[in-house]
């Protein structure tokens, strides 16, 4: 089956699915306790369930006027909603539904691409449909049937969209607990010859492993640095592993069996880490000292947002909905939740706050809610060769930028 009909086939309407900001309900107690805020995570609008993150989108390389577009179809959508004051809300997979609507922009750029047919014209298409297809799928909520469907034909459209570019992707099989397997992305450097010192991405809890092409493309390739993704637990190919307290547990797995990767320099091997990611690979810098060289990490969620119940009342309901299903939890107490969030925290399980040998490096921007300045504190403390930056909070796109490109002047200069 072509990919074309695949996707006609899987988005073809269809009215019976379950609505995703249903998938996760709360007692009346815990929805008091939700207001709305702007992060760098995306914007929570008044109307809408879902957190807007224009500057991720535009930054991974959909137009602006494109992303307008899209929220406008659905938002102008008459279909019967879950949620009445709620505009991405709209109940099975037909006009005005979010994931119908993205995917149906998806796969717009799909057929441009198979037009194409070759050429860097077809390479960029197929990235730009499996960026929307990952949009699509947003949050990633566990259960969400319509954004499973999207997963699939993200990862299909990215692995065509290599086949074009001038670096070469391997997908990389990783045994883990007991036999069984996840599948790990390996970008390998146009030029050089391997194996290639190696960055190893951990993504926010709201992302796939293939958001971070761009990151590759303009910041890593250039230097000669390989680029290895994995999605987090419970979503994309790693969705049978469990977000547990030891959140390093499937990264370990992966850093531990590197060295038998033959494109892998191991002895130059570092970490990325972007929000609840860099809980991850902080947490792998205490678990595998010998084996990573440095950790970077950028807006991190290590303690405060974890721990503190003044950072949680200001948590939105879908980013909570997020923390949910990553641990499994789909009838949500808020104090439970609280008590079971402060298990996450790096601090609390007696690891940050002790000297590392492993360099460390935070970056964060300035009234950043979900990683205030302590984070970084208690970072720089925590590693006896340790740096922090703290970036404007405006202008964000120029300042997120600036953070990655800081990020990777930093690893060079620690890896190569």
């Amino acid at each position: 089956m072509t990919q074309q009909n695949l996707s006609e086939k899987l988005f073809k309407p269809k009215v019976r699915q379950v609505e995703t900001s249903t998938l996760v309900s709360y007692s009346s107690q815990t929805i008091s306790q939700i207001k709305e805020h702007s992060v760098l995570s995306g914007s929570h609008h008044a109307g809408w369930y879902r957190m807007i993150n224009r500057l991720m989108w535009i930054w991974r390389g959909i137009d602006a006027l494109e992303i307008e577009e899209v929220l406008s179809r659905i938002a102008i959508s008459d279909a019967e909603r879950s949620d009445d004051n709620l505009l991405d809300t709209v109940i099975g997979n037909r006009r005005g539904n979010w994931c119908f609507e993205w995917s149906q922009q998806a796969m717009h750029w799909q057929q441009k691409a198979l037009e194409f047919e070759k050429g860097a014209e077809a390479g960029d298409a197929w990235l730009r449909s499996a960026n929307l297809y990952s949009i699509a799928a947003y949050p990633f909520i566990k259960g969400d049937e319509l954004a499973d469907q999207a997963i699939l034909l993200a990862c299909k459209a990215y692995d065509s969209a290599a086949k074009f570019s001038q670096y070469r992707l391997k997908k990389i099989p990783f045994k883990v607990d007991g036999g069984k397997e996840v599948c790990g992305f390996l970008h390998i450097p146009s030029h050089g010859q391997g194996p290639y010192p190696t960055v190893m991405i951990c993504g926010m809890l709201d992302s796939l492993q293939i958001d971070f092409c761009r990151y590759f493309r303009d910041y890593l390739e250039p230097l000669g640095i390989a680029m290895l993704t994995l999605d987090m637990p419970s979503i994309g190919y790693s969705v049978k592993q469990k977000l547990t307290q030891e959140t390093s547990t499937l990264h370990e797995q992966i850093v531990r069996q590197i060295g038998d990767i033959a494109w892998i320099d191991h002895t130059r091997f570092g970490i990325v880490g972007m929000r609840f990611g860099a809980n991850i690979a902080l947490r792998l810098a205490y678990m595998c000292p010998d084996k990573i060289k440095a950790v970077a990490v950028i807006g991190p969620i290590v303690h405060s947002l974890l721990h503190e119940e003044k950072y949680q009342q200001d948590i939105p309901r879908m980013v909570l909905d997020v923390f949910a299903s990553r641990l499994g939890v789909y009838q949500v107490d808020g104090s439970a939740l609280r008590h079971e969030l402060s298990c996450y925290s790096l601090k609390n399980q007696g690891l940050l706050g002790r000297r590392s040998k492993v360099p460390m490096l935070s970056v964060s921007l300035k009234d950043d809610i979900y990683s205030p300045k302590a984070e970084s504190d208690l970072i720089r403390r925590s590693s006896m060769d340790a740096d922090t930056i703290m970036l404007p909070s405006q202008p964000v796109f120029a300042n997120f930028e600036k953070a990655l490109s800081e990020t990777t002047n930093w690893l060079k200069a620690k890896i190569l």
